[in-house]
């Protein structure tokens, strides 16, 4: 009888191979970091921390840093997965070198995240203009989504504290530009707090929509073209006062915490002034409707201009209903200063800020999963990589890629894309990386690569 060899073939293991590459996907990267200008970028604006005779730029060691966090790196030294393959990420600091930028960029505090900052708006407007009209504000509007994400810390770190959720780790507050149905979002805020910070304080809502404008390009920094949504955390008198200013004037969609006198106008809503509502492709929802109480609730003391829009649903099997609920059907309720346009549309607009939960579950997988290091203001900083990372996380597939890959999360992309091996070789002193046919996403990348290098080079 033939021995079985078992389900998989028997291969040897050993050293001293040459001329392969892994990670060699990330050239994507690479290539978008070439591409928008974000290498000079930032290191101009690092120039200042740069060491006379230093081998090492600094803005080089910080992209190194954001580059491996976006191949699922969670600390500062899985930057060596960059140091193994110089070919195609050129030389990379030593572990020591990398901290010892990190501590001084933290001792800088606001003047360095203020420079990292800046130069990061400045190449946003650049991508966004290559990117024409896959750009999220190609239609000239944009939406900004705000939300607290909870960092569990697993040991003791500057300001860790017990959660709401009782847990102990960080409470940062955090801005995406959603991208719509057609791609994923990008960072614009990151907002480093305690883990017993509030959910619905205005002053750190008004914070992050700062950094969050800070970082669009200067003709949506005001005016009803940008919208500003956030859940019920941000239904607050000061952040919406705030909001509407004079000489501001941004639009917004925040959720509103059901009152007493919201479910008591509720009540008085006529029958035939409910509307179906709108499922996800825009098309009526069975067992859920829409109706407008703005006439029917005091709202003196809040923005003029503002009006109120409740949903009421029958609630999947199971789901738990609250008291202020109304007759076994669930409320929800928001508010926006949004003239005209038809209540289900608005409400649909609204319900689309869960996107912003799929951009923090793909922060968590980018860095985000833990705050890596002990100060707040090293953590601060890592908060900027960790955004560089998403940056180019979602600029290279807005660029590169098309149809249903620009809309595959960093686990996809990391998986079928950057994960990819290929050899390199040297002719015509021109170096080349040969990816594998056999790969089955070979294709997409060599496509991706194609149309990264039909973009006109910064400058």
């Amino acid at each position: 009888m033939k021995k079985s060899s078992g389900a998989y073939p028997r291969v040897r293991v050993g050293v001293g191979g040459r001329g392969a590459v892994s990670q060699a996907g990330a050239v994507l990267l690479v290539e978008t970091v070439r591409k928008s200008g974000l290498d000079t970028a930032i290191s101009a604006a690092l120039a200042p921390w740069r060491k006379p005779r230093t081998v090492h730029d600094p803005g080089k060691i910080l992209l190194d840093v954001a580059l491996a966090t976006a191949l699922g790196g969670d600390c500062l030294a899985d930057v060596a997965m960059l140091r193994a393959e110089p070919e195609v990420f050129g030389p990379v600091a030593s572990d020591p070198t990398v901290s010892r930028l990190i501590d001084a960029l933290a001792a800088a505090g606001p003047k360095a995240l203020a420079a990292v900052r800046t130069a990061r708006a400045e190449v946003r407007t650049q991508v966004w203009e290559l990117a024409g009209a896959d750009s999220p504000a190609a239609d000239g509007s944009v939406i900004v989504d705000i939300d607290g994400v909870l960092v569990l810390a697993h040991s003791e770190k500057q300001d860790a504290t017990a959660t709401w959720k009782k847990t102990f780790g960080h409470h940062p507050l955090v801005a995406f530009v959603d991208h719509g149905q057609a791609g994923a979002g990008e960072p614009v805020a990151a907002v480093l707090r305690p883990g017993n910070a509030g959910s619905n304080t205005a002053s750190d809502h008004i914070t992050a929509t700062r950094l969050a404008l800070a970082q669009l390009p200067k003709h949506l920094r005001r005016g009803r073209r940008t919208l500003i949504r956030t859940d019920s955390a941000g239904g607050t008198h000061a952040f919406l006062d705030w909001l509407t200013r004079p000489g501001r004037w941004l639009s917004y969609s925040v959720g509103m915490t059901i009152t007493d006198a919201i479910h008591q106008a509720v009540l008085k809503i006529p029958k035939k002034a409910w509307t179906p509502a709108y499922d996800s492709g825009g098309t009526e929802r069975p067992g859920a409707w829409v109706a407008e109480i703005t006439d029917m609730s005091d709202l003196s003391s809040w923005p003029k201009g503002m009006r109120l829009i409740v949903r009421k649903e029958r609630p999947h099997p199971g789901a738990q209903l609250h008291f202020t609920d109304l007759d076994g059907l669930r409320l929800t309720c928001f508010a926006t200063n949004t003239k005209g346009g038809q209540l289900a549309d608005l409400e649909l607009r609204h319900r689309r800020r869960a996107r912003c939960e799929d951009r923090i579950r793909a922060a968590r997988d980018t860095g985000l999963r833990n705050l890596p290091l002990h100060d707040t203001a090293q953590n601060r900083i890592w908060l900027e990589i960790v955004q560089i990372a998403l940056d180019l996380l979602a600029w290279m597939p807005m660029l590169a890629l098309t149809a249903e890959t620009r809309r595959w999360e960093p686990k996809r992309l990391r998986l079928r894309l950057f994960s990819a091996a290929a050899q390199i070789i040297t002719t015509g002193r021109r170096r080349w990386l040969r990816f594998t046919t056999r790969w089955p996403w070979t294709d997409v990348i060599t496509r991706a690569i194609q149309r990264l290098a039909a973009l006109p080079n910064p400058g």
